[in-house]
């Protein structure tokens, strides 16, 4: 009888391995090569990356991550990294865990091989994706399925999808919240801000809108908020094309004019603290708000690895193992 062996991937987006122009524009090059993330034709696309986006972006970009770079790295990464620790650390019997990048380092391609080597019988693809996007959560997929090719022994294979409406997901962000209300006082509002996709991906049927209104409904049923003190929106939009709505900054700048002096802004599709909440929400986004009126004006951080948001990893793990 074959003893069962269980290996955990968890995957994150990435990130430059240093906070440098060329280093981000490598990650970028790799980033938005992506026929998931960019659908337009590549015969279009790749002479307009390669001339005119990456040689502009990468620079602007390398300075916003230097504004939020940390000793030990990329916050992305260093939170992802303590988040693999302090799961493998539960020591679930028969269960390895590794992490890997779907563009940048580790890469998945050395974690997938780390795993394998230990003749698993089933492996858990847990993308640290809250709500499922095809840009993000099927980007995954994608990468890890090409990965696989290599090999002619596979085990079993479990796909997480997501986990939008998990009740140990939104007790975690519940808990998050809470700490924030009783450390800095209820805001006038509370923003709930997810990061935007294309409206035309949604149209062709990416329902990465409904997971993240599911996140927002249940976790304004668990705070028990009146309807008029949270807004949901949607940031870290790119290109020209319409994303979804409503904008993140665009809101913030309207909600002085009406009275709203004091928010705070939680992110709950991100897992780890990266560029986007770090740099777009806590410094740019707060400018934006205090420039237009606003007197107060406070991040609630990400989950990262907050002993809340391991129980709800070790869930989703134990109830798939």
């Amino acid at each position: 009888m074959m003893h069962n062996k269980v290996g955990v991937l968890m995957v994150n987006l990435g990130t430059p391995d240093a906070p440098t122009s060329p280093a981000v524009k490598n990650y970028l090059a790799q980033f938005l090569s992506d026929r998931r993330v960019i659908e337009t034709s590549p015969l279009l696309w790749w002479p307009l990356l390669h001339a005119v986006i990456l040689p502009f972006r990468a620079s602007r970009l390398a300075k916003l991550y230097q504004s939020i770079w940390m000793e030990e790295g990329s916050p992305l990464l260093v939170y992802s990294q303590r988040q693999q620790k302090a799961l493998a650390a539960r020591r679930l019997p028969d269960v390895s865990v590794e992490l890997g990048m779907s563009y940048g380092s580790p890469c998945l391609a050395k974690a997938i091989k780390k795993l394998l080597s230990q003749n698993l019988t089933k492996l858990i693809i847990l993308p640290l994706y809250p709500q499922y996007s095809a840009s993000t959560s099927a980007a995954v997929w994608d990468a890890v399925a090409d990965i696989l090719k290599r090999y002619r022994c596979l085990p079993s294979i479990h796909f997480i999808r997501d986990y939008a409406e998990h009740p140990a997901y939104i007790d975690a962000l519940k808990q998050s919240v809470e700490r924030s209300f009783k450390k800095q006082g209820q805001p006038d509002r509370l923003i709930v801000s997810f990061h935007g996709i294309p409206k035309r991906y949604a149209k062709l049927g990416d329902d990465y809108p409904k997971r993240c209104e599911d996140t927002y409904r249940a976790l304004h049923t668990a705070l028990a908020l009146p309807e008029n003190k949270m807004i949901m929106t949607y940031q870290s939009r790119f290109g020209c094309q319409p994303w979804l709505t409503p904008y993140t900054d665009k809101t913030l700048k309207k909600l002085p004019v009406q009275g709203v002096k004091h928010i705070q802004v939680i992110c709950p599709g991100f897992a780890a603290d990266c560029l986007e909440t770090l740099e777009e929400i806590k410094q740019q986004n707060r400018e934006i708000f205090l420039k237009a009126g606003g007197e107060k004006f406070e991040y609630i951080p990400a989950l990262n690895d907050a002993p809340a948001h391991i129980d709800l990893l070790e869930q989703l793990i134990v109830v798939n193992a």
